[in-house]
């Protein structure tokens, strides 16, 4: 049976609508299902946390590769549905919760895998919360394959310095080695979204891309930089009177050999962490 009629039967037989305000359109396409599967590289080597798994779509087939998949998912409707359909199945585990309020270290420790995959389709409103934790508390994970919106894709696997570079870039780069996997048009949804989505996947690096001794201090410079992206970037740590007159930021921009008139997002990784040492 396809992803399609499986999802139309489901959806008829549970009498289930999305729910706009979690976000939730259903997958319905082969191709697509495959890609991410085939992405993910699952063995049963793998403890795979599947979040918002909704119907369970891409979990049928996490579970017939992977030693053991724990869901999260917040919706209560899904719940009976994912127990229904794969309670029996002994590397089944299921978690009702908001997954920025779970211990997923606690969740990893307790089992015995020798690694541990993230796999998610996540919805648009929540992307950046989740993916960030995932990767600020430093997780024991090898790889987080998700499906986000496009734009949002677009700007976290763009290569710091270049024109779609926002704050989290570099962020997703500092822990992770990024790359785009698979483009899905909208038509492979139900109902059907506005927008198309994008299928990455992260490396997470075992050390940083480039070493710092404050990390925090770092991304608060990156984050102020990009809340004023269309100034300069000497007038933009100007108007946040943290760094230091006008005079004196020039001057720390000159020390780095950099123009003036350079803008926030033209900045590489690996100035911004030079500059955050020399401030």
């Amino acid at each position: 049976m396809s992803v399609l009629k499986e999802t139309k039967f489901i959806l008829d037989k549970y009498h289930i609508h999305a729910n706009k305000n979690l976000g939730q359109n259903f997958l319905v396409d082969d191709d697509t299902v495959s890609g991410i599967i085939e992405a993910a590289n699952i063995s049963k080597d793998d403890l795979v946390i599947e979040i918002g798994p909704g119907l369970g779509t891409i979990t049928k087939e996490l579970l017939e590769k992977a030693g053991k998949v724990i869901c999260i998912e917040l919706d209560e409707r899904m719940i009976t549905i994912l127990n229904d359909r794969f309670s029996l199945n002994d590397n089944f585990e299921l978690i009702n919760e908001d997954v920025l309020k779970v211990n997923l270290q606690e969740l990893i420790n307790k089992e015995n895998f020798k690694t541990t995959k993230i796999v998610a389709n996540l919805p648009y409103y929540i992307t950046t919360p989740i993916i960030m934790k995932l990767l600020e508390e430093r997780l024991d994970i090898e790889t987080i394959t998700v499906m986000i919106q496009k734009e949002v894709a677009q700007r976290l696997v763009a290569e710091p310095g270049k024109g779609e570079s926002g704050a989290i870039t570099y962020a997703i780069h500092y822990y992770t080695k990024p790359k785009t996997v698979l483009q899905v048009p909208n038509t492979a949804f139900i109902p059907e979204p506005k927008v198309n989505s994008t299928v990455i996947q992260l490396e997470v690096q075992k050390e940083p891309t480039v070493k710092v001794s404050n990390e925090e201090k770092l991304f608060e410079l990156i984050k102020i930089a990009f809340m004023q992206k269309r100034k300069t970037l000497v007038n933009a740590l100007t108007n946040s009177n943290k760094y230091g007159t006008k005079e004196e930021v020039e001057k720390t921009i000159n020390q780095m050999g950099l123009d003036l008139r350079i803008r926030p997002e033209k900045l590489t990784l690996e100035q911004y962490a030079e500059l955050s040492k020399i401030i």
